[in-house]
């Protein structure tokens, strides 16, 4: 029936929006805005209809949550970042019932999940920031995952992405992108000193660590990857503790996965933390 058509780990760096603006950061993120044209390009190639974004800045304490409204629109500004994102206008079109489909699957998996159809909850910058370059024209549909997940386990997070990919084949008729949209190491700079960092990692052996994986990534060494993903979610400040690198793992296979990441924005550093846009073969 459906068909899981894309699928990429991407950055929402809030750098990306200040890049657009007049001012000394005026392009500083030029290559990963043009990384989410070209997954746009891509996904719209592919015939997708609707975008599942992973977001690592949605944060629960209990359960699994899909931002199923069957429309977002306002303005926003981050509570986190207010300098940086701030009246940020956004629409975009959701999609009631392919969320519904994955949280019935997922829940069906073992794995309570909740689909919020009638709510005011709009999305976090994890999903407009993206959405920003991808779909300034409402092309997509979105559908947003949280996946800053405090007190989960990762293999739940891998089942709720198996169970996403379920739910397309056998229930839905369209193509679906996901998206794991956060960092790599997640280590922002030392208040005081953020400035020295917008363009840095925050430490050497985090930066080292980040491109290793980038190269397990490329080489395809999935088996390796997923049984240090807990430890490197925690030891190198892993963004959402790594949840949406999770789902989007748990989607493709998991430890069977045998795709070779395709680097489309280089690893760079930001504001202490590592990103990279990567497409992961379907």
């Amino acid at each position: 029936m459906g068909k899981l058509a894309f699928a990429a780990k991407i950055t929402h760096v809030p750098s990306m929006y200040l890049s657009e603006l007049d001012g000394p950061h005026k392009g500083c993120r030029e290559a990963a805005i043009q990384g989410h044209r070209e997954i746009s390009r891509r996904c719209r190639e592919l015939g997708v209809d609707t975008i599942v974004v992973f977001d690592t800045h949605w944060l629960v304490n209990s359960g699994y949550h899909i931002n199923n409204a069957p429309h977002f629109k306002g303005i926003y500004t981050s509570n986190e970042l207010p300098h940086f994102i701030k009246n940020l206008p956004f629409e975009y079109d959701g999609n009631p019932e392919l969320g519904q489909l994955i949280a019935d699957a997922a829940t069906e998996a073992g794995v309570r999940t909740r689909a919020h159809a009638d709510t005011s909850l709009a999305p976090e910058y994890g999903t407009l920031v993206p959405m920003r370059y991808m779909n300034e024209d409402r092309h997509f549909k979105v559908i947003s995952v949280a996946a800053l997940c405090t007190v989960h386990d990762l293999q739940d997070s891998a089942t709720l992405g198996a169970a996403l990919r379920k739910a397309v084949e056998e229930q839905y008729e369209g193509s679906v992108a996901i998206f794991a949209s956060g960092s790599l190491s997640h280590r922002f700079a030392q208040n005081g000193v953020s400035e020295q960092y917008l363009h840095k990692v925050w430490s050497p052996f985090l930066e080292e660590f980040d491109q290793r994986v980038v190269d397990m990534w490329k080489r395809g060494e999935w088996e390796t990857f997923v049984t240090m993903l807990p430890e490197y979610a925690d030891k190198c400040h892993g963004e959402g503790f790594m949840h949406d690198t999770a789902m989007l793992l748990g989607a493709l296979g998991w430890d069977q996965y045998r795709g070779k990441v395709e680097v489309l924005t280089p690893y760079f550093g930001s504001s202490g933390t590592g990103q990279i846009n990567a497409v992961f073969p379907v």
